[in-house]
């Protein structure tokens, strides 16, 4: 029997309520040996990664890691919230009662971690001092090491974030445990896999995987699932899967910061790391603050409030370059520490590559294997299949984003200037348009949405809404979260402006009518200066769109036509969704009345201008 009390002495781990939970774990899954780990290990568990062959040279500071291929996503199937609670079953939340989910995985788990090491993670997913401080603290337990390694990248970790909690039980309980993944019948009738966030039990228990976001508990189970229920039992604060960034005029001193939420595929991380378009590069500076998760609440002074809880960064690589993303190039390069997952590693040169790094694979293809580690010379001719997997991965801190705003561990957060939303719609959505109305903005998230192909969905242009882009991660239901909103913006007395954005809008021939990646910037601009009183725009029933004389339009190629189709509301093609949308909403219990109101406010407005 592994002797934890001698571990966690060892680790000088005080809290008593973390060592009776890493004594009662360690009971169930029987590791071998357990080890607390912090950040100041990072160095010598890389080394030991790299002696085991679990990850790779890539290069000098930078390694490469190949996850099992069956084990390459989240598992949305098999990701469940569960609560004692029925009430808090969504359309979306996969809810289970917590005393079965709770049992099924113990049984899952006991004597799971035979013959591995237990690493005990102490993290806090919040800038210590930080307004939310108390529900950031957590305490994973894996049997990976690659998983300690990529935590060090993505939290803060070490036992000082535990130990000094003002309430010693305040702390998120999450286990992963890895499983046999050879057999565990991945999407089949016997899959054994099950991605648990027992949220009113603030424990996530999450067996099967070694990957990514089933894996790296204190990213969406804790950062977004346990925190938006901790958000609304709190009454303290909307946990959303946000970008954050921050705009400064020099020429103005004015500073603004943005957040938003954007279905898969509609350019959030692009967004969140872009610069400047280089025509207006001397007066403005972009500041990255977060790609992927926002935290919200209300200050003293009434304005929102929002942080970035992450420590790093966890993007996609599949057509990350230098065109594209050019601080995400920056932030993985030589001496940075990154952890590639799941793109192609070439053996003799140490080198890697995914689709969209370069606009050709490398044409000499000796020693290079794809991401399942088969030999990318001996595919059969005219195999073109993917080199690197869709969902490849980066992991990198925070700190290596080259413009990473100086302020991005304040635990005072930042002021919320704007909330943006934005889908890839081809057509009817505008570039931007401003939204004045608090119950019309969460409308709009609410019914925030990408479009479908028609063969996928049946309804050419038809959205697949994502609420918030909380679709995956929604705690309880839809209808009480939305009165969450409605509570937290709410006690606002300066609050932000909404908004939503869309870059994708194509002409008849297909193409893109806007410039997108750095362009993009042009529309937050409008958008600060008109919350800001500086431009009125113009007034359409699904709210304000600039003027063209309101936008800054140095450097960008873009036709008369183009521009004054993104800048023009396709009032027939809106009324046809507004019936999408109300059948949309109509999924949710409990609905306030305000958004009832909101969507016939703007059904009525449609009416009005046809």
């Amino acid at each position: 029997m592994v002797d934890v009390e001698s571990a966690l002495d060892e680790a000088g781990l005080k809290n008593p309520r973390v060592r009776e939970y890493v004594a009662h774990w360690a009971a169930i899954t029987q590791p071998d040996r357990i080890e607390v780990v912090s950040a100041e290990d990072d160095a010598r568990l890389v080394q030991e990664a790299l002696d085991a062959g679990e990850l790779q040279p890539a290069g000098p500071g930078r390694y490469y890691s190949r996850s099992y291929h069956l084990d390459t996503a989240r598992s949305e199937e098999r990701t469940v919230v569960a609560t004692g609670k029925p009430e808090d079953r969504g359309v979306y939340n996969n809810w289970k009662p917590a005393d079965e989910m709770t049992d099924l995985l113990v049984e899952r788990m006991r004597g799971a971690s035979a013959g591995k090491t237990m690493y005990v993670i102490p993290y806090l997913m919040a800038p210590p001092g930080s307004p939310l401080e108390p529900y950031a603290a957590g305490v994973e337990l894996t049997d990976h090491r690659p998983v300690v390694l990529h935590m060090i990248r993505m939290a803060r970790v070490g036992v000082r974030h535990v130990d000094a909690l003002d309430d010693p039980d305040s702390f998120v309980r999450a286990v992963h445990v890895t499983g046999d993944l050879p057999n565990l019948g991945q999407g089949t009738p016997d899959d054994q896999r099950y991605f648990a966030t027992v949220a009113d039990q603030r424990t996530i228990l999450h067996f099967g995987s070694s990957y990514g976001g089933n894996a790296l508990l204190g990213k969406i189970a804790h950062g977004l699932r346990q925190a938006c229920y901790d958000g609304r039992a709190s009454g303290a604060f909307l946990a959303e899967q946000f970008m954050l960034l921050g705009i400064t005029d020099h020429e103005t001193g004015k500073r603004w910061h943005v957040c938003g939420g954007f279905p898969s595929a509609s350019g959030k991380t692009n967004l969140a790391m872009t610069l400047a378009p280089e025509a207006l590069g001397d007066r403005y500076r972009v500041d990255f603050y977060g790609d992927d998760i926002a935290w919200l609440w209300v200050g003293d002074d009434g304005r929102v409030y929002g942080m970035n809880p992450e420590f790093g960064v966890f993007g996609v690589a599949k057509d990350t370059n230098e065109r594209t993303n050019p601080t995400a190039v920056d932030a993985i390069g030589e001496g940075t520490g990154v952890i590639f997952t799941n793109v192609a590693y070439n053996d003799q040169t140490q080198e890697v590559w995914w689709e969209g790094m370069t606009k050709e694979p490398p044409a000499d293809v000796t020693g290079w294997r794809d991401w399942k580690g088969e030999l990318i010379s001996e595919r059969e001719p005219g195999d073109a299949s993917p080199w690197a997997h869709p969902n490849s991965r980066f992991t990198t801190t925070l700190a290596n984003v080259p413009n990473v705003a100086d302020d991005f561990e304040d635990p005072a957060g930042v002021p919320i200037d704007a909330i943006i939303f934005g889908g890839r719609t081809s057509d009817r959505e505008p570039l931007v348009r401003a939204i004045t109305d608090l119950a019309e903005g969460v409308y709009d998230g609410l019914t925030l949405g990408a479009e479908a192909t028609f063969a996928a969905e049946g309804v050419d242009g038809q959205l697949r809404y994502d609420p918030m882009s909380m679709r995956p991660f929604l705690a309880y239901g839809e209808g009480d979260y939305a009165a969450h909103w409605l509570k937290i913006i709410g006690a606002a007395t300066d609050p932000p402006i909404f908004a939503h954005v869309n870059w994708f809008q194509r002409g008849e021939d297909g193409h893109f009518r806007w410039p997108g990646y750095r362009d993009n910037l042009r529309a937050l601009l409008w958008l600060c200066r008109f919350k800001d009183g500086d431009v009125t725009g113009r007034r359409t029933p699904v709210g304000v769109l600039p003027t063209v004389e309101e936008l800054e339009l140095d450097g960008v190629e873009i036709t008369p036509e183009d521009l004054e189709a993104i800048l023009t509301v396709d009032v027939e093609r809106w009324r046809q969704e507004m019936g999408f949308r109300e059948e949309h909403l109509r999924q949710f219990d409990r609905l306030p009345e305000e958004i009832w109101a909101a969507h016939r406010r703007v059904a009525g407005a449609l009416d009005a201008e046809a």
